[in-house]
């Protein structure tokens, strides 16, 4: 009986009134989260809501280039994003080593990273211009030979592509793996050359299985940032030659410059099974 009672005080108890700082605070979350719906919430529902019809998905499955897109998107992921992180690893244990002028070069290494893509991305386009680009003209001027036409074949735009790619985002991920590798104590390495370990054993041993899970974790962010990276297509081929370099990322551009915005959209919603998995294996090594 005596519990009875005393459950239904508490249960009558007035609502503590919210203080100052608690009202102001959450008055201040205000906006942030207004922000959060108009930017965020209410581009990703619209863009949703304009994909709904079955007719736009059936406009883009028959058109060639989807599938043409879909191809090129996967050979970016699978062999721009794992070259560039194997350089990366290895730069990794390049710059780690304390001497004077590796400090230097790794200031100078950053710089592609730290630049904005568009001027970066578009001087290259005009040094690979086949008329009047530098690199036609310094390799091929003196035999008399008119140079190729760079990014006119398919494949070779779409290699210089991730080429672009792998050079622009190569630091960031360097730096990455190099702030992994100095996590490692150094007490490991001393007790290995103790032994009469290799360079290889000691990257095999040590330096490997300490960062494998950050590497692991790195690859796959990666690629779900690069799904939605159009800077190293768009500003270097713009899709082409006849529209044979798109990815999934340039191929809604493509589709608003036609006018056909529920396309676009959707040909953003039929890269979520490329992204969702990726996500999900990010978040359940995180977890860990």
């Amino acid at each position: 009986m005596t519990q009875a009672i005393s459950s239904l005080a508490v249960a009558r108890a007035p609502t503590r009134a919210l203080s100052q700082w608690e009202f102001w605070g959450r008055l201040f979350v205000v906006p942030y989260l207004l922000v959060f719906f108009v930017f965020v919430l209410y581009p990703v529902g619209y863009g949703m809501w304009l994909a709904r019809h079955p007719e736009s998905y059936t406009k883009l499955f028959a058109d060639p280039i989807f599938f043409r897109s879909l191809v090129n998107t996967l050979i970016f992921l699978i062999v721009a994003i794992n070259l560039k992180m194997v350089i990366a690893l290895f730069l990794s244990g390049f710059f780690v080593n304390v001497r004077w002028w590796i400090k230097i070069l790794s200031v100078l290494f950053i710089l592609p990273w730290a630049v904005p893509s568009i001027p970066t991305i578009l001087s290259v386009r005009f040094m690979l211009n086949p008329e009047w680009g530098v690199i036609n003209q310094t390799i091929f001027r003196l035999t008399g030979l008119d140079g190729p036409n760079w990014l006119n074949d398919p494949t070779l735009a779409l290699s210089f592509s991730m080429l672009m790619h792998i050079w622009k985002s190569l630091p960031f991920w360097t730096l990455i793996l190099v702030a992994g590798r100095m996590s490692i104590p150094a007490e490991q390495y001393e007790a290995a050359a103790v032994d009469g370990a290799s360079t290889w054993q000691k990257f095999r041993f040590i330096t490997w299985p300490s960062m494998r899970t950050l590497f692991v974790t790195s690859t796959i962010l990666s690629m779900i940032w690069t799904l939605g990276d159009f800077n190293s297509v768009y500003l270097l081929t713009g899709g082409g030659p006849a529209d044979l370099t798109h990815v999934l990322a340039t191929l809604g551009i493509r589709y608003l410059r036609l006018d056909q915005l529920d396309v676009a959209m959707a040909s953003i919603v039929v890269a979520l099974p490329l992204i969702l998995p990726l996500v999900y294996f990010m978040m359940k090594r995180l977890s860990k």
